[in-house]
């Protein structure tokens, strides 16, 4: 059982890592498509992809999904507060808002997922968490600040990104509820749902703006956009929602929330060496104070999921 136990800590500790660097890497890839096109077109062929990849691994036997029978309102729920609410929340919360202000608000979605985590689930986190996760937020808060404060003071997009946050939060406790489906029954749902969302959401924008033909033409004339669309769709969508989701299960909420800083060490790190946007002392220093509260936080032999 001690093996085990021990088999499933560092099985969500692995599936965490490689979530949050992929999770990191997609902001080179992002910056690339919307040099060319709306967040939301992004968005709808984003999930458009995930949900063609997850359902065609599915009917050629790659992954086994088995929902016969089974009341899929918890998954929906789950679906509906990530990937839906959040990126809503996150997509116009940003349009509205300085890139500090999202980046300050959308680094609280740790403190966000403990807190939803002890009340709901009624798990309260250890000491060590906790401070764990204060340091990840307060280096991510470093790193923020680095590249400049500036204020919009919109309140519309503070509430937007506080839904963003509030609906990841939420999604995790619901995920780890979850318990009588597989993490890649999780996944599925949450994927065809976000499709049946933001399809229809993006299309509508480009009937609306009148630039239909270009939507529909974005994968085939512009060869970054495609690219993003393609990581983001079975990287980021498939491969790094079903790693969290694995997360969450193996080592609960509590600690699968305190990786969430190391995508923004992963994003930092990618822009400097790929991007080459500066790398400067404090982005540095914010960057190890992130590792550290990941080490605090995760400490072996220290922890209670």
């Amino acid at each position: 059982m001690k093996t085990d136990k021990k088999s499933a800590v560092f099985i969500g500790v692995a599936a965490a890592l490689v979530c949050e660097a992929m999770y990191g890497l997609s902001y080179f890839f992002t910056k690339q498509a919307t040099e060319s096109a709306e967040p939301l077109a992004l968005l709808g062929w984003r999930f458009f992809v995930a949900a063609a990849a997850i359902n065609l691994s599915a009917a050629i036997g790659i992954i086994k999904i088995n929902l016969k029978g089974k009341n899929l309102k918890p998954l929906l729920r789950i679906a509906m507060y990530f990937p839906v609410a959040y990126f809503i929340g996150e997509t116009v919360g940003i349009g509205y808002t300085t890139a500090s202000e999202s980046g300050v608000l959308l680094a609280c979605i740790p403190v966000a997922a403990l807190t939803a985590s002890t009340l709901i689930l009624g798990k309260k986190p250890t000491k060590r968490q906790v401070v764990g996760i204060i340091i990840t937020l307060a280096g991510v808060l470093v790193n923020v600040l680095a590249v400049g404060a500036t204020s919009s003071f919109s309140v519309f997009g503070y509430i937007c990104l506080l839904t963003g946050v509030i609906s990841y939060a939420m999604y995790s406790v619901n995920v780890e509820k979850a318990s009588e489906f597989t993490e890649m029954e999780i996944t599925y749902i949450m994927l065809v749902a976000a499709a049946a969302v933001f399809v229809p959401l993006s299309i509508g924008a480009a009937l609306i703006q009148g630039n239909i033909s270009e939507f529909m033409a974005l994968p085939f004339t512009d060869i970054g956009f495609i690219t993003a669309v393609l990581y983001q769709g079975i990287c980021c969508s498939v491969a790094a929602v079903f790693l969290g989701n694995v997360a969450i299960a193996k080592i609960g909420v509590n600690r699968a929330s305190s990786f969430i800083g190391v995508s923004t060490v992963i994003s930092i790190v990618a822009g400097a060496l790929i991007l080459k946007e500066p790398f400067t002392v404090y982005q540095t220093i914010g960057a190890i104070i992130i590792v550290g509260g990941v080490y605090i936080a995760n400490a072996a032999g220290k922890n209670k999921s």
